[in-house]
């Protein structure tokens, strides 16, 4: 069953001392879980999630990591990150208390849970970190099975490289073609959707992925039978087996408590993966969960006494010492030894996480103290007796500080008396806040030079003979020159390749700049998001392709859970400037029609959000996003592609600025706020009120959603016209509302108004088909005229007498 002492040393060339090191970080890490449990249970963490019962797999998982290799992994990896020397035992709780201090717990910094480990890939100033320098981790998500997605990115940065190696150049040195993207799941998560699709993407495409699956036999309390086929992932996914001249995957598996086995298939699995590129997954069977799930549950609810006995007899770690002591290796005095040292350091770390974050209140208590003291010295109000309630707390928080001064400030505010104590307490609390908003509410988007923010605008050129060409020409010509200026760009999607995507914005691009920048997928919007996370991860500037904005639903999950989170999750420590462009509004039918705005808006907070008139502002956008570090959303309008335009002369130099309105049109009785294809429409209206009863209107397009409106243009108008109206195709409540709130309560100028504001959107169904139905669906120009006129007569019936 086990190989021998001398066999495991000649074979994969470790001394004993490592072996021993192994353990003692595998029992490190179960010391390391069982306190943490015993934190939450305790009060003194919210909630925990641990990794015990896969230490030893993942011990030997962590040996054939390289610098350079990027893991995406789950929730349970604490030993693969203490082998790698890439998560200290200090940091462990420090998670689960939610430190904020950014050294003690750099990969969450308090906003994320415990065991979500990341590694920085960029600088404040924006520049992408030697990664070959460094062990790479992508921050981790609790979304179930999202790891896998940006995982297939990860790999194909190698295979991009290795196959074009003048792109290392391009790359900075920080990619060499060799390094390998390590995954690692839960069995029961391989159930979802996203594995499969990344599996498959994986097979076809021939991409240095490893996945672990670690199989313990239920998902929570759902055993493996009611999860997987056949009971066995590796079972379920032989079809994707590679065989002599076909691609896809190589299977491995090992039992989770055979550590000389571990080690062997590991190395011969990631050895093959990392020279041939040749996706592999490693069923890990036989693994054990010794603490149930998470602290919010218990296993022995769901386990049979059976199963729970054998789970202690093949727990790793009692099957490694067992293993160690058979072969030789170590003696008991020296197990015990390790041990005891292990169950020490784990005590010490938990010790001292816990002082230095009560010792970050520390300072702002004193000073909250004092002015308790001053306060009591002139009333009987007993607050600094209160205040130690507070102190004294098993967990204190930041909320339990900051209520108790406004609560005091609200009790003292008409006291004569305590003006100046008044006025120092509510300087505290002034200072408390700015800081709390720095530990949770700041880094949603790039802040430094890299901000998309901060690209300034750069208007388009026109020669004297210019041409009038379809819109698709125009996006076309301009991404023929930002393949040249950017070496790392690259782009991928349905049709995107060969065909140069259905509306002909990519044609000849891939003939031009070859298969690995410019690529088909296959239909599976999930991966294509993740393949644009896990390459930006890398440094390169990706450009993902998903058809029509109806379809961005099949991806929502990575664009919300990940992307959008990326930057404030890791408070700005790992960035993916992915650009996702697709097209949509207005055209035939619900699933080619939609504008989906308020789902983007309520869940892509992070994500900018781009909504152009037409293809020349399109060509704009992409020019300034590829200037910067943020990740954005580019919907360009369907009707665009055949309507013509002018044909710019600075094709990649022009930039239209984010959160910066455009006035389409000057007037001075009703601003009409939209964007997109309604901008058209607004502006027909527009001419015609205008011959109709001489109605003026200002016609403002917003250009982007998020951010909206920077510097507050369309106050500006209100002021003057005393009267706003709001167009869009979303449904009633949707961005429309989101407009009229960012107008009337943000930038005030509900106070400006003459009658009230109003909304014009599309109905609470999605769009009929055809010309009809979209007329009847939609917003259109008569209902627009309609509107602003009835707005004008709410002012002046008799000057605007009823239609």
């Amino acid at each position: 069953m086990y190989l021998e002492k001398s066999e495991i040393i000649a074979n994969d060339q470790f001394s004993t001392e490592e072996i021993l090191n192994d353990y003692y970080i595998a029992y490190l890490s179960r010391q390391l879980s069982l306190l943490g449990r015993r934190e939450v249970h305790n009060g003194r963490a919210h909630f925990g999630i641990f990794g015990d019962g896969k230490e030893i797999a993942q011990i030997a998982y962590a040996k054939t990591f390289k610098k350079g290799d990027w893991r995406s992994g789950y929730y349970r990896d604490q030993t693969f990150m203490l082998a790698l020397n890439l998560l200290q035992p200090e940091e462990f709780f420090a998670m689960i208390y939610g430190d904020t201090n950014e050294e003690k717990n750099p990969s969450t910094v308090g906003r994320n849970f415990n065991n979500h480990f990341s590694t920085q890939n960029i600088n404040d100033e924006g520049e992408i970190k030697d990664l070959l320098l460094q062990y790479n981790s992508a921050s981790d998500i609790s979304s179930t099975g999202g790891q896998m997605p940006r995982l297939l990115g990860l790999a194909q940065a190698s295979k991009i490289v290795r196959e074009k190696p003048e792109m290392k150049k391009a790359m900075n040195n920080n990619v060499n073609g060799d390094e390998v993207a390590f995954g690692s799941i839960g069995d029961a998560s391989t159930s979802e959707g996203v594995f499969w699709e990344t599996i498959n993407a994986a097979g076809v495409m021939q991409v240095p992925l490893a996945v672990a699956v670690f199989d313990d036999g239920f998902g929570i309390s759902v055993p493996v039978e009611l999860q997987t086929t056949k009971s066995s992932i590796s079972e379920a996914l032989k079809g994707f087996q590679k065989e002599k001249g076909s691609n896809g995957i190589k299977i491995y598996k090992s039992k989770g408590w055979d550590y000389p086995g571990l080690v062997k298939t590991f190395k011969e699995g990631i050895d093959f993966c990392r020279k041939t590129h040749t996706p592999v997954v490693f069923h890990i069977e036989e693994v054990t969960q010794p603490q149930g799930h998470s602290t919010s549950g218990s296993h022995e609810r769901y386990k049979t006494k059976e199963r729970l006995q054998w789970e202690d007899d093949f727990d790793g770690l009692n099957q490694m010492r067992k293993w160690l002591l058979e072969t030789g290796v170590a003696d008991m005095d020296m197990l015990v030894e390790i041990e005891k040292s292990a169950k020490q350091k784990a005590k010490e770390a938990r010790n001292k996480a816990w002082q230095n974050f009560t010792n970050g209140y520390q300072k702002e208590q004193n000073g909250l103290l004092e002015i308790l003291r001053k306060i009591d010295a002139k009333t009987d109000l007993q607050n600094e007796r209160k205040f130690e309630l507070v102190r004294n707390r098993i967990f204190p928080t930041r909320r339990s500080h900051f209520s108790f001064a406004k609560r005091l400030n609200l009790e003292i505010h008409l006291n004569p008396d305590l003006q100046d104590e008044r006025a120092e307490l509510q300087d505290w609390i002034d200072r408390f806040k700015t800081r709390t908003i720095d530990f949770y509410n700041t880094s949603l988007h790039r802040t430094g030079p890299d901000s998309a923010l901060k690209v300034e605008g750069h208007p388009v050129k026109y020669g004297s003979n210019t041409e009038d060409v379809n819109g698709s020409q125009i996006v076309n010509k301009n991404f023929n020159v930002l393949f040249e200026k950017y070496p790392n760009l690259v782009t991928f999607g349905e049709d995107t390749g060969k065909m140069g995507d259905v509306n002909q914005g990519m044609k000849g691009m891939q003939e031009k700049y070859g298969k690995e920048r410019v690529s088909d997928t296959g239909i599976r919007e999930a991966t294509i998001i993740g393949q644009g996370i896990g390459l930006a991860l890398r440094g390169f500037r990706p450009i993902a392709e998903i058809q029509y904005l109806d379809y961005l639903i099949y991806a929502h999950s990575q664009l919300s859970d990940d992307l959008a989170t990326l930057q404030y999750r890791t408070k700005g420590k790992q960035a993916a400037p992915l650009i996702i462009r697709t097209r949509g509004h207005q055209l035939q039918g619900i699933w080619h029609a939609g504008s989906p705005m308020q789902m983007l808006l309520g869940s892509l907070r992070g994500i900018y959000l781009c909504v152009p008139r037409n293809l020349t502002q399109a060509a704009g956008f992409y020019n300034t996003l590829l200037e910067a570090n943020d990740p954005a959303i580019v919907i360009e309008p369907l009707k665009g592609y055949n309507v013509k335009e002018k044909l710019p002369e600075n094709h990649g130099e022009y930039k239209v600025p984010l959160g910066i309105p455009e006035i389409m049109r000057e007037g001075t009785d009703v601003t009409v706020v939209t964007y997109a294809w309604n901008v058209h429409h607004a502006l027909k209206a527009a001419s015609l009120l205008q011959k109709f009863k001489e109605i003026s209107i200002e016609v403002i397009d917003v250009q982007t959603l998020m951010p909206f409106d920077v510097n507050h243009t369309i106050l500006e108008s209100v002021k003057k016209t005393n009267k706003v109206l709001f167009m869009d195709e979303d449904v009633p409540g949707g961005a429309t509302a989101y407009m009229m709130q960012k107008v009337l309560q943000e930038q005030k100028a509900f106070d400006y108004l003459d009658t009230a504001p109003r909304t014009l959107s599309g109905m609470e169904h999605r769009p009929a088909y055809g010309i009809d139905g979209e007329y009847f669906s939609k917003p259109n120009v008569e209902l627009l005229f309609k509107n602003v006129y009835e707005m004008m007569r709410e002012t002046d019936e008799k000057k605007y007498p009823k239609l």
